[in-house]
């Protein structure tokens, strides 16, 4: 039996729709990722997501919900995409190597835009408490990847470097070269650098 919409219970938006509020969150990374945390508004991200105005407010009632929701779906797949490289890396891989061609790999491409978002949501978290527990996951995350093929101290050094790195490296024009992100890896792994010899 069929329920009119003017004498029964009306369907809750987004109803026939359950992938929208993913939608709206992932639109939400698309927004950040071109106009910055500044130019992130629901009536962007209905845009982006190609949803009714109505449809973000409904899912998102403020800006901080989405940033939110934005920092936390960031967060879980730059985790993701950590640990499949985690688990493809072969044990006795050379690590200052590895580290080199993930970091330099997250500044193209779609990899690129994940990481602008991570980092203009990381800053937006030092003014928005609730935004603070997503990055601190993130840390806490890759600190303890890295730990697995060091150790804890190690892993958080190399957690800082990774993410220093990276975030120096979306600025810088142009890009980092792999061999001198590599020499910083192997500094910070104890390991020897070849010099650089000039003539």
């Amino acid at each position: 039996m069929t329920t009119s919409r003017a004498g029964g219970a009306r369907r809750p938006r987004g109803a026939g729709d359950p992938g929208r509020r993913d939608r709206i969150a992932r639109a939400a990374i698309a927004v950040v990722a071109e106009r910055g945390v500044e130019g992130l508004t629901h009536r962007a991200v209905a845009a982006a997501a190609g949803v009714p105005l109505g449809s973000t407010t409904y899912h998102f009632a403020t800006l901080d919900d989405l940033l939110e929701m934005a920092l936390e779906t960031a967060a879980a797949d730059n985790i993701r995409r950590m640990r499949d490289w985690a688990v493809r890396l072969p044990a006795g891989a050379d690590l200052a190597g590895a580290l080199a061609g993930l970091a330099v790999a997250s500044l193209a491409g779609e990899d690129r835009a994940n990481a602008i978002v991570e980092y203009e949501l990381y800053v937006a978290a030092l003014h928005r408490p609730r935004l603070r527990a997503a990055s601190a996951a993130w840390d806490a995350e890759l600190a303890e990847l890295f730990a697995a093929r060091t150790d804890p101290l190690t892993g958080r050094l190399l957690a800082a470097t990774f993410c220093g790195l990276v975030m120096q490296g979306l600025v810088a024009d142009p890009p980092p070269e792999r061999d001198g992100t590599e020499a910083l890896f192997r500094r910070a792994l104890g390991e020897p650098v070849k010099q650089a010899h000039s003539g």
